[in-house]
């Protein structure tokens, strides 16, 4: 039996849309209304729906359809519609007059129309069907329900397109099924929807939500007792299509996987991932009883892929696009297929129907299918650019042809390696390893390119693995094996195994000789550099220098073009330890070097690197957002993982403590994921900076742990442990002595990674404690390394010190305005300098010291930095400044009304002053006594500079105009008056 749900489901608004125009039409208000959808989407169920209502309503109907089944019958709807009436309720032409010869041509009976008549005058038969629903309408509604009208003739949408513009006092209502395929039904009900002629409904597919009550009516139980595992499967079957659903539930019931125990329905267990021929078998069979050609363009489709382009369909099967997109519309293969978001191509709406097509196929159908599909491709796609060439080597690989399939997936592996997507390249490139085994050279050249995409991935246990298989390759050349162990080092190298990286290297230098050209050590020599470079050693990165230079000039000469990327890379790492603009300018060669000779991979290498560049010198984020999600966009995890580390240590230095945690955590997750070795140590390491910068000790000494837990070298990273994290956060505890220990650990080496200190936070603390004079910081500041806006902003302030100390006020604020200038995208480093400078202006008698400690004050104390908060305070106390408390509602004090003192409760006053209340008002409205309401409008006269009340209700009606909120206010019945300029003090929002 077949399973049929007798209720309409998840059709709640649209339902009573149609109960809607069918009260209308009974109170003599006619219209029209088109439902439209795909095959099997509902669009007959509702309708019958509205055919019961009205019939129980006892509305006369009419009701007929549209088919495309035999020879074409003028008129089918409307005649089937009309003798469904007639039938049960006979009409008196005469009560048409005139107009019932007219419907001869539908009701024989009826006699002829006139000659020609409706032939010519769509109009007349138009008007004489209105005249006739109006006779059978009347005084109590009528229904013409038309179903299937895609399958009309133009006549009939001819004669119904005049009915609609006619329906508004007619005691009538049409009600149409069509399918949303482009034809002229459809373009019919859209245009008279614009013109406010017809209610357009178009049915979606039901949610997963509305199929369990749907799946209950078709099994007539509960929705509460229908399996889940049974739910899951009618889901996965229909994709919400009503249609196939019951053709699912029919052949779960058949098959026994759902079955009745007691009153109960239970779901037999499945294996994962496996549709039941159950579920297949229906389908399959409507399938193989189709024509030839929709068989052949289903075929085709079904083993080129999920998705599937309608010009390849065409080539394969031999027919015409148009040919082959009628047939994707038609009746069987519309509830199937559906167009996709590319035009040109469609895709199955669920793995159900691609599943049903591939089950009536045999082994050498599918053979034969694949082959031409693949040649198809290959034909018609010259150079097979993007995915065809992963399309073409799948098909190839289903038409059982592995050599052929092996090349292109090693081609496509390589395309993916190059745009920087390395874990398809890792899967594809391993593919076209195993069906290469009958072509040596290829399979070689293949093992090279999925040893770089294993070391990009982070994979480097596996490239040993595959390594080792280099038996397999029957004796490769000297040169072919030493290239093969240069990228295996080079893989070591980024996972951080040094040591065996430079095994590797011994090992490729060894098998080419001492007499191989310059051309084949390039490469060596490139990843030498690198593994020199890792070594805390001032000789090795000295030699790391001279060997990537040699790389970089030979590679540009042959050329080897990553090579020379490579090379140039790192040499802006050296460079950036003495010459902030010699690295730019290595960045920038990079760049262009793998632009010229399209290499995707290193042209996002570079170009995050060059937007950390941007970052650290001007303090601009612009390029390093960019760079992320053009790798997020290409698939580049490599890249854009050290794009988000970089956005995150830029988040630290900027005091966005929250947005850097988040952006750590999840490139840790995915770097754990992804396997990415270098990028998760580094991300590690940013954790012990996000914690120095946070004042946590405890998070610093559990993220250092498992820095070190990770093979994390504390003694390479020494600067940014000690100098970036270690000395911040002492600061942070007020413990400049500690700080001063970490900063001399990190400007230690000879070669200091940037943002250790040494030409920042190191000259800084230095002038602070007279161990810095004014030669020491000219020459520190004058280093070309020096140009980092990180180490900018602390130079400035020492500057600004120093100046101070000197009895140079005007030069010392002058420089500390250009400091604050420069800090100002860093905000707790800014306001832990205002807090070092402030204490050293007040004993110097220079600045404004008072408004930088109560700046500092307010941002630590909102930041849980109690030990800075609690030194800001008690500067100000000692020079016998009223530090005022922490109540409720200070937050909404503007920051410059805040910074002259203002309390919260002399705020609120305030406010109730922009309403000109007197002091009795005021303290009534805030319990207070007018004796001490007198007080605090007294305090905030000598606060604000301001000459008198007057001024101070200018003063508030200005802060009001400007959207700052009063708090306690009763500013709702106040009215907003004009005033002169307040003199003095010019608040304004925070």
């Amino acid at each position: 039996m077949e399973y049929r749900s007798p209720v309409v489901v998840g059709r709640g608004e649209e339902s009573r849309a149609v109960d809607e125009a069918l009260a209308a039409a009974r109170e003599g208000r006619g219209g029209a209304v088109f439902v439209v959808g795909e095959s099997g989407i509902g669009k007959s169920r509702l309708i019958d729906a509205g055919v019961d209502r009205a019939t129980a309503a006892g509305m006369a109907v009419l009701r007929g359809r549209a088919s495309a089944i035999g020879p074409a019958v003028s008129f089918r709807p409307l005649t089937e519609a009309i003798l469904h009436l007639l039938r049960t309720e006979p009409v008196d032409p005469a009560e048409l007059g005139s107009y019932a010869p007219a419907l001869g041509t539908l009701v024989p009976a009826w006699s002829s129309p006139p000659a020609g008549a409706v032939a010519e005058s769509p109009v007349l038969l138009g008007e004489a069907v209105l005249r006739l629903i109006a006779v059978a309408g009347a005084g109590r509604g009528c229904l013409l329900a038309l179903d299937d009208l895609h399958d009309a003739d133009t006549a009939t949408l001819a004669t119904l397109e005049y009915l609609i513009d006619n329906l508004d006092r007619q005691p009538a209502v049409l009600l149409c099924g069509v399918r949303d395929t482009a034809g002229a039904a459809l373009t019919m009900t859209r245009e008279a929807a614009q013109r406010g002629r017809g209610l357009l409904i178009e049915l979606s597919r039901l949610s997963r939500t509305d199929l369990r009550p749907l799946v209950a009516a078709y099994l007539g139980t509960d929705a509460a007792a229908v399996p889940s595992a049974a739910l899951d499967l009618v889901w996965a079957g229909s994709a919400g299509n009503p249609f196939l659903a019951e053709e699912v539930v029919t052949a779960l019931v058949q098959e026994e996987v759902l079955s009745r125990d007691g009153e109960a329905w239970v779901a037999a267990d499945l294996p994962d991932a496996v549709l039941p021929p159950a579920l297949t078998r229906p389908l399959a069979a409507r399938i193989a009883g189709t024509g030839e050609g929709t068989r052949a363009v289903l075929s085709a489709a079904a083993v080129f892929g999920p998705r599937f382009p309608v010009a390849v369909l065409a080539r394969v099967t031999g027919q015409t696009d148009d040919f082959v997109l009628g047939l994707l519309h038609d009746d069987l293969a519309g509830p199937l297929v559906e167009p996709d978001s590319e035009p040109g191509w469609f895709a199955f709406g669920h793995p159900l129907g691609r599943a049903a097509v591939l089950a009536q196929l045999g082994d050498d159908d599918r053979v034969r299918w694949a082959a031409r599909a693949a040649d198809a491709v290959e034909a018609m796609q010259s150079g097979l650019p993007g995915e065809w060439c992963e399309l073409a080597a799948t098909l190839r690989l289903a038409a059982d042809q592995r050599p052929a399939a092996g090349r292109l997936f090693a081609e496509a592996g390589r395309r993916a390696l190059d745009r920087g997507a390395t874990t398809s390249a890792v899967d594809l490139l391993g593919q076209a390893w195993e069906l290469l085994a009958g072509e040596p050279a290829t399979r070689a050249e293949t093992l090279g390119q999925l040893l770089l995409a294993l070391a990009e991935d982070g994979l480097v246990d596996r490239a040993l693995s595959a390594m080792a298989t280099l038996d397999q390759l029957d004796g490769p050349a000297p040169a072919r094996r030493a290239a093969l162990h240069t990228r295996l080092a080079w893989a070591l190298e980024v996972a951080g195994r040094v040591d065996e990286a430079s095994a590797e290297v011994d090992t490729a230098r060894a098998l080419l000789g001492p007499d191989a050209a310059a051309a084949d050590h390039a490469p060596i020599d490139v990843v030498a550099a690198h593994i020199a470079y890792d070594r805390p050693d001032p000789a090795r990165r000295a030699k790391a220098e001279e060997l990537a230079r040699q790389a970089a000039t030979v590679a540009e000469s042959v050329p080897l073009p990553v090579v020379a990327c490579q090379a140039w890379l790192l040499l802006a790492a050296i460079a950036r330890q003495r010459d902030v603009a010699e690295a730019t300018a290595c960045l920038d060669h990079a760049h262009s070097l793998a632009v010229l000779h399209r290499l995707p991979r290193w042209e996002l290498h570079a170009l995050v690197r060059l937007g950390n560049d941007d970052a650290l010198r001007t303090g601009d984020l612009t390029r390093l957002h960019r760079a992320r999600d053009q790798a997020s966009q290409v698939g580049s995890v490599t890249a854009r993982y050290q794009a988000e580390a970089s956005l995150a240590l830029h988040a630290i230095l900027r005091g966005d403590l929250a947005e850097a945690r988040e952006l750590l955590d999840t490139a840790l997750a995915a770097t754990v994921r992804f396997r990415q070795s270098e990028t998760m140590r580094y991300a590690l390491l940013l954790r012990v900076v996000l914690a120095g910068h946070r004042g946590d000790r405890a998070g610093l000494t559990e993220a250092l742990a498992s820095f070190e837990e990770h093979r994390g070298d504390l003694t390479l990273h020494a600067p940014r442990v000690h100098g970036l994290a270690g000395a911040f956060l002492a600061l942070l505890e007020e413990n400049p002595a500690r700080a001063r220990e970490d900063l001399a650990v990190a400007v230690r080496h000879q070669d200091v990674d940037h943002l250790s200190g040494r030409h920042g936070l190191h000259l800084f603390l230095g002038v602070l404690d007279g161990t810095v004079g004014r030669s020491e910081w000219q020459a520190g500041h004058a280093d070309p390394a020096a140009g980092l806006r990180w180490d900018r902003q602390f130079a400035l302030f020492a500057r600004a010190v120093l100046l101070g100390r000197q009895g140079e006020r005007r030069r010392a604020e002058r420089v500390m305005v250009d400091a604050l200038r420069v800090a100002e995208p860093y905000a707790t480093s800014r306001h832990l300098a205002l807090r070092l400078v402030g204490e050293a202006a007040l004993d110097d008698g220079w600045g404004d010291p008072v408004a930088w400690l109560r700046a500092a004050e307010r941002f630590f104390h909102r930041r849980r930095v109690p030990a800075v908060a609690r030194a800001c305070r008690a500067l100000l106390r000692r020079e016998g400044i009223r530090v005022p408390q922490h109540r409720r509602g200070t937050d909404d004090i503007p920051q410059r009304l805040r910074s002259a003192g203002v309390t919260a409760r002399e705020y609120e006053v305030l406010g109730l002053l922009a309403g000109r209340l007197n002091n009795q008002e005021i303290a009534a409205h805030l319990h207070l006594s007018p004796r001490t309401v007198e007080r605090h409008v007294g305090n905030l006269i000598a606060k604000t500079g301001l000459p008198n009340r007057i001024a101070l209700s200018g003063l508030a009606l200005d802060v009001l105009g400007r959207g700052t909120p009063l708090p306690h206010g009763t500013v709702g019945t106040m009215t907003r008056e004009t005033t002169a300029a307040t003199p003095g003090l010019n608040p304004s929002p925070e």
